[in-house]
């Protein structure tokens, strides 16, 4: 608590180190750390002013002491003092409900939380300890007050703890909780990895992982990527995780189709078949690609001609039509299957607002049941492998269009393909397309294109290798 509550404070004292400062303590440990961070404010020099409930918590009872002992102020925490209070405020911290928290509010504490975004609506910035008041801590969705309002007030700035929540990270709940600073505490190591439930690699650790050519490379060791799908009415699916995949640095790339397949590239190699199964499973070993990108635009056969392929053992994406129930226990150590999350509600036999609600979760058990490594797209994507989970940064809104899944599937196939495992493959790979449509956005707006995103996974590549300290791996 005392690690906690000063990291609170210079945190809060760094972000708004003027005027005033207002805590808001609930009765519980979050309000603990408010007292805390209400003393070492004070120490910094700031005017501080603690609002408090009554103190329920052991801990919280004995930092309301100390904070006492160093002259410090508290005064009743009710709706009308927060109102009074916030405008002379420059920032206020909130301290009144922590990750213990499940909704719904009671009454006395929806005022509360009301008037504190009455204030934050008015321009008074607030930081909350851990979560904003009225999150809860699993869930991506922002719960509704007993007025129907929302039920909290958000954040500018939300100082975490020893791991990310899943409700800063998804949905809803994470566009009201502002910017997140993970503070870590010297606290024994079962506690932090009950909190740290996912991990959120930097763009230094994903770069790491990204594959480095010798000077004397050829196309030949680059990686040969098929790509297996486009059916009459999808061909523009197969064409797109072509271009993915030779962006992503593979050396060869062919597309297998039941249809024409538009050329996007002249780089792509593209063959119709008459029969795709036969000619597939006509393949002899020797002729087999260093790996499979499956099921984009492939048609109702998608789950049959993937478990055959499947088969193969070779490292394989699954996409699209080829992520059907009836291949779970057909997988293997080498796949990454990457549904959106109404393809994952099917693969889990529930609705899609249940996977929204608690992305990590549903990763999970996909992982459980599918095997290999799980992409579950979405702002942001989750990786799921048999050694934990893992949460991608950045992205933009904009990338929600038509054909972005498909590019990812042929730029995770590239990746399989130049040697890199399904779990390594997965986080770099969802990592460097979200860099990509960063870059897309920046060049073309909000409205973009797979094509778009595309076109940017060089530069992007770039951008991670550059986030390597100098002393990393060559470049």
């Amino acid at each position: 608590m005392e690690e906690a509550g000063r990291a609170v404070a210079d945190a809060a004292h760094a972000a708004f180190p003027h005027g005033a400062a207002l805590l808001l303590a609930g009765g519980g440990a979050n309000g603990g750390d408010a007292f805390v961070a209400a003393r070492h404010l004070r120490a910094l020099g700031r005017e501080v002013l603690v609002l408090a409930l009554p103190s329920r918590h052991p801990l919280t009872r004995l930092n309301r002491r100390r904070w006492r002992a160093v002259g410090g102020v508290t005064r009743p925490l009710t709706p009308s003092a927060v109102s009074h209070r916030a405008p002379g405020a420059g920032v206020i911290v909130d301290g009144l409900l922590g990750t213990g928290f499940r909704p719904p509010l009671r009454p006395a504490l929806a005022g509360v939380i009301g008037a504190l975004a009455a204030a934050r609506a008015h321009g008074t910035p607030v930081v909350a300890i851990d979560l904003p008041s009225g999150l809860d801590e699993i869930a991506a969705l922002v719960p509704a007050g007993p007025d129907g309002l929302p039920g909290t007030a958000g954040a500018d700035l939300t100082v975490t703890f020893m791991g990310l929540k899943p409700a800063l990270l998804f949905g809803a709940a994470a566009g009201h909780s502002g910017r997140v600073e993970l503070v870590p505490l010297r606290v024994p190591g079962e506690w932090v990895q009950a909190q740290a439930v996912a991990e959120q690699p930097t763009d230094a650790q994903v770069a790491a992982l990204l594959p480095v050519r010798r000077a004397d490379a050829h196309k030949g060791a680059a990686g040969r990527v098929w790509i297996v799908g486009g059916h009459p009415g999808t061909v523009g699916a197969a064409g797109m995780a072509g271009v993915g995949a030779l962006r992503a640095g593979a050396g060869l790339v062919t597309v297998h189709s039941a249809a024409e397949v538009p050329l996007l590239m002249p780089e792509l190699m593209i063959h119709r078949h008459a029969d795709l199964r036969a000619a597939l499973l006509g393949t002899p070993e020797s002729g087999r690609p260093d790996a499979l990108a499956v099921g984009m635009g492939l048609g109702p056969d998608a789950a049959t001609l993937a478990r055959e392929l499947l088969a193969w053992g070779i490292p394989t994406v699954l996409d699209a039509d080829a992520l059907q129930p009836e291949l779970a226990g057909h997988g293997h150590d080498r796949c990454i299957w990457t549904p959106h999350p109404g393809e994952a509600a099917r693969l889990l036999g529930t609705r899609t607002q249940d996977v929204t609600r608690d992305p990590l979760s549903a990763a999970r058990a996909l992982q459980q049941r599918l095997g290999g490594a799980v992409v579950l797209k979405g702002g942001p994507s989750v990786v799921a492998h048999a050694g934990g989970l893992s949460v991608s940064r950045g992205g933009h809104p904009g990338m929600a269009s038509g054909g972005m899944g498909d590019t990812l599937s042929g730029v995770l196939a590239a990746l399989l393909g130049q040697g890199l495992s399904a779990p390594d493959a997965a986080v770099a790979g969802v990592r460097l397309h979200a860099r990509a449509g960063e870059r897309a956005a920046q060049q073309h707006g909000y409205g973009l294109s797979a094509s778009d995103v595309a076109q940017e996974l060089g530069g992007a590549w770039q951008d991670l290798r550059d986030a390597l300290p100098r002393s990393g791996p060559p470049r």
